[in-house]
């Protein structure tokens, strides 16, 4: 069993020079058009070519092999930009069927369409694995051995943000929130326009579409503003994100390995990093949409800055938790019954939520730890809502209590079961293997399959598997080499929930798996000025003070900040974290 010869394509990052080239060439085209649909539909097909590219690599070479009949040199997963078209094609009906329908019977079928349609076609492509491999540990539990052999099904990209993004049109249409759109053409550049498509913000049709009726004026364009904005969002990505990953990598690999220190150290490293990569992604996806005139939701509002748990969801990823609390929560009731009742939909609310970042045991307990902390933090609102002195008091503790409580459930998020680690240390942290690592113990050669998602080894292509010649046993490791030629280590943990184990150990009970640091002093004090600066952003002191020098000033100071980022970004692009959501 192998992978198809041809990897799937590299993906388009903001932070590649060929990105800038691509938006150059798609800037100056719309703002060179006068008619409103003329750019609308330029920006549509721009968006559904964008999004082609992260499957089909090349176009050129790419309809070359399709006109020679050459299938077998198409990349895997080169049709999945149908899903795309198909999911806006369904809803753009519901929609007018929705409108159309005069019993409430068949509004309600409509829309129960459309849920089952979109949430089946998402199910099946980011849960099958998850539950073939939990189907056949139920097999093996009762000494049966299952004999089918597992589809490959892959994860495209942004099927989560997308799909969720048109099921909020359906369901505002049936709310009667909004009016079905007439406009294939407005629903369809909605759906997929290119900035977010791939990993959010998560935009409402309520919010978006009426944008698409008015012209766009450059007059309006905040020029300045999004230079800064694409400019933080880089920074946070390529400086500081890819920068922090190397600890946290290195640690969570093996964490046996490691100190006490070094478990909080990598923890507050990986909180960093998924911090500065998501919402760099948004901050830079906000700046190009505002270049062309559309503005899209904030994501983030300094979420560890929260003094509570409610808080820091109202702070982190906003538009996925504000979709959770209105398409979700309050569609199971809300808070519309007994407190029982409504502790029961924040529950399954936030354990739902956790099951969308991964089809993993451990985001269902990550989302079950979240909902576990804002039952609590409503009991503790109740109890002290008649004693404002305790209110007081506490006040003190729960900014730390509430980032300590995050940084904890961190770690289930961040624990994966399988990691490979390559002689090339930017091609480290290859997350989760096509098939189960049961049983390697007992092997004295093996195949492993490397995933779709991810691209490793020359060029971006990554090795069909790699043959794994020699175990310790005592360290827990295979080694051996790929195709390539490359050594490979394979380190196996049983389950993420091991591995989490482990982490939890050391950071809560400050035991020693090694007396080896998984990195030096300095970063701490580099965790400590990040912590400083993320404090005055907060407080808008560093905000605005660059709207007001002159403009040859601010050309200068932006371009020696460019020329600075460059310098110290890692050498190599890693993928944003939420590519694989």
């Amino acid at each position: 069993m192998t992978l198809a010869a041809v990897a799937p394509a590299h993906p388009i990052l903001f932070v590649e020079l060929r990105f800038l080239w691509i938006f150059a060439l798609i800037f100056g085209v719309h703002w060179a058009l006068r008619s409103n649909t003329a750019r609308k539909v330029w920006l549509l097909v721009s968006s559904h070519v964008f999004y082609g590219c992260f499957f089909i690599g090349n176009p050129l070479g790419f309809f070359a092999n399709v006109a020679a009949g050459k299938w077998a040199e198409l990349p895997t997963g080169w049709w999945f930009p149908a899903l795309l078209w198909f999911s806006t094609v369904m809803d753009y009906f519901v929609g007018l069927g929705i409108e159309a329908a005069v019993e409430e019977k068949k509004r309600r079928l409509w829309v129960a369409g459309s849920l089952v349609v979109n949430l089946g076609v998402l199910g099946f492509f980011k849960y099958y694995g998850f539950f073939d491999q939990n189907v056949r540990a139920v097999f093996d539990w009762l000494g049966l051995t299952p004999n089918w052999e597992p589809l490959k099904v892959f994860l495209p990209y942004g099927i989560s943000f997308y799909t969720f993004q048109s099921l909020s049109y359906s369901l505002e249409v049936y709310r009667r929130k909004l009016p079905a759109e007439r406009s294939f053409l407005n629903l369809a550049f909605f759906v997929a326009f290119f900035p977010q498509v791939v990993a959010g913000p998560i935009v409402r049709a309520m919010t978006f579409l009426p944008q698409t009726l008015e012209k766009r004026s450059w007059l309006r364009v905040d020029v300045r503003g999004c230079l800064v904005l694409f400019f933080i969002g880089f920074v946070k990505k390529t400086c500081v994100g890819d920068a922090l990953s190397q600890v946290a990598d290195l640690y969570f690999a093996a964490p046996e390995n490691y100190s006490a220190l070094s478990a909080w150290a990598a923890s507050l490293c990986y909180a960093g990093q998924i911090y500065c990569d998501f919402s760099g992604y948004s901050d830079m996806a906000v700046a190009v949409s505002r270049l062309l005139g559309y503005e899209l939701c904030d994501n983030f509002a300094f979420p560890y800055l929260s003094a509570s748990i409610t808080e820091f969801w109202r702070r982190w990823h906003i538009s996925l938790s504000s979709w959770l609390r209105d398409y979700l929560y309050i569609s199971l009731g809300g808070n519309r019954g007994s407190k029982l009742f409504t502790y029961r939909n924040l529950m399954l609310t936030m354990v739902l939520g956790g099951l969308w970042h991964g089809a993993s045991w451990t985001f269902v307990v990550w989302g079950a730890m979240h909902g576990v902390a804002l039952v609590l933090h409503r009991e503790w609102s109740r109890f002290t809502e008649s004693a404002a002195g305790v209110r007081r008091a506490m006040k003190v503790f729960a900014l730390p209590l509430t980032f300590l409580w995050v940084l904890l459930t961190w770690v289930p998020f961040r624990a994966n079961d399988i990691y490979i680690d390559r002689a090339n240390p930017t091609e480290s942290g290859v997350k989760r293997l096509v098939r189960t690592a049961a049983g390697f113990q007992d092997l004295k050669e093996h195949e492993l399959l490397y995933p779709f998602e991810k691209n490793v080894g020359a060029k971006g292509r990554p090795p069909a598997s790699v043959r794994l010649l020699r175990h310790d046993a005592k360290a827990g490791v295979w080694t051996g080499e790929g195709p390539d030629g490359k050594p490979a280590t394979i380190r196996l943990h049983q389950t993420g929930f091991e591995l989490t184990a482990k982490v939890w150990q050391s950071m809560v009970l400050l035991k020693d798996h090694a007396k080896e640091h998984v990195c030096g002093s300095a970063i701490w004090g580099i965790l400590a000025c990040l912590v400083f600066v993320h404090w005055l952003n907060s407080r808008s002191l560093l905000a605005h003070w660059w709207r007001a020098v002159p403009g040859w000033l601010f050309s200068l100071l932006l371009g020696g900040g460019w020329a600075f980022a460059l310098a110290m970004k890692v050498v190599a692009y890693k993928q944003f974290i939420y590519f694989q959501f």
